[in-house]
């Protein structure tokens, strides 16, 4: 499921699973590498429901960055960033996010808004969530009617729906709107060619080992074509010549070149490979600007939980605590000796100013009372893990 609530056995599933599974939900199988674009015409919608007991209902606008957070910790780390790209309804229960709806998000480059999304009448609706515990108050019906209330009147005449799981999930939006089927997109066929894909990593190299899993098995459409670390002793070449990769160690000597000469060095080893998209898991070289202009697709993956806004020095987290924002190679120690309450993962385009590039998927952690770092970073290993699939489906899907 990409957009939207639907009975939370598949919304619960949309979270821990891949777009191209098939998964067993009541008795049934749903081929999740299926999906549709919904039409809604607005003329036809209402908005007279009264929210249930407790809940208040913000209208739309910008999305307050708790209510981002929550999102990132809730729904997996991708539609935060679409939800601040539009206006957004929030539902809040004694002052906490507990629903939300993004209307008219701008800049959205999915291989599916590339159709019918495109004419001047139609807005966007989505994402589109509702906490567990809200599922079966009538929240989601109301939220979505109110969004598409407020498109409405906002002059666009049509709504479209994207991305949208067959079975089920459409049926709910036309129970519930009156939503056509528009366009028909198969995900399979939207992932090919694989992209030629360089990865480079100075450490252990296990969000390496990850990403060659999932290519490998045909669950992100990569071809990695050759791993280099700047670390001869780096595990992650290990784990390329266990994988039959190609591995080249590309070291700086700093006796023999300036810094200069290496970043050169580097910059033309990594034009040989011809990449479509460079991913920097665990690089621990900061890179030049040259490098990053010739290589506009450049994925970087952090271990904190960056704002969406490049600009801000701090983030505010799902419990609306503020914490500063981590950059820099050592961002987890760095919250522990300040005594944070979170870390995480953002995995965001890579510009010329250190971690201040757009964020692609990011998720929150919590920190357990009296944590050690070791223990620590296993869990951000964890949370990193998911970060680096969920930002690389989203890539391969706005190609």
């Amino acid at each position: 499921m990409r957009y939207g609530i639907a009975p939370s056995s598949l919304l619960d599933l949309w979270q821990t699973c891949s777009l191209r599974s098939v998964h067993w939900i009541n008795q049934r199988f749903l081929i999740l590498s299926k999906i549709l674009n919904l039409v809604v015409d607005l003329a036809r919608t209402q908005t007279r429901d009264e929210p249930p007991p407790g809940i208040e209902i913000a209208p739309p606008g910008p999305a307050d960055e708790r209510t981002l957070a929550w999102i990132d910790e809730t729904f997996g780390g991708t539609w935060s960033s679409e939800a601040f790209a539009g206006s957004t309804i929030v539902a809040r229960r004694s002052d906490a996010p507990v629903g939300f709806a993004t209307i008219a998000p701008q800049g959205l480059r999915f291989a599916w808004l590339s159709g019918i999304a495109c004419e001047r009448d139609v807005g966007i609706f989505g994402p589109f969530g509702v906490a567990p515990a809200e599922r079966k108050t009538g929240l989601g019906e109301l939220l979505l009617r109110r969004s598409l209330g407020a498109m409405h009147e906002r002059g666009y005449a049509r709504a479209l729906i994207p991305a949208v799981s067959r079975g089920r999930l459409a049926q709910y939006y036309e129970d519930c709107t009156g939503a056509a089927i528009a366009e028909r997109f198969d995900l399979d066929a939207l992932l090919r060619p694989q992209r030629r894909t360089l990865v480079l990593a100075s450490g252990n190299g296990s969000n390496f080992q990850a990403v060659a899993d999932a290519a490998r098995s045909g669950e992100l459409s990569l071809d990695i074509v050759a791993l280099f670390s700047n670390n001869l002793h780096a595990l992650a070449l290990a784990r390329a010549r266990d994988a039959g990769l190609p591995s080249h160690v590309i070291s700086w000597n700093r006796g023999d070149e300036t810094r200069e000469q290496y970043d050169q060095r580097l910059l033309e080893a990594a034009a040989a490979e011809r990449p479509d998209l460079v991913l920097l898991l665990g690089w621990m070289h900061l890179l030049p600007e040259p490098f990053v202009r010739a290589f506009p697709e450049l994925l970087n993956l952090h271990p904190a939980f960056l704002p969406l806004d490049p600009s801000r020095d701090d983030v505010v987290m799902p419990d609306g605590t503020k914490i500063p924002a981590f950059r820099g190679p050592r961002a987890v120690r760095d919250a522990l000796a300040g005594s944070c309450g979170w870390v995480g993962a953002t995995l965001h385009r890579v510009t010329a100013e250190t971690d201040r590039g757009p964020v692609i998927a990011r998720k929150p952690l919590r920190v357990e009372r009296e944590e050690e770092e070791a223990h620590l970073m296993e869990r951000v290993h964890d949370v990193e893990r998911s970060v680096v699939r969920a930002g690389l489906l989203r890539w391969l899907y706005e190609r």
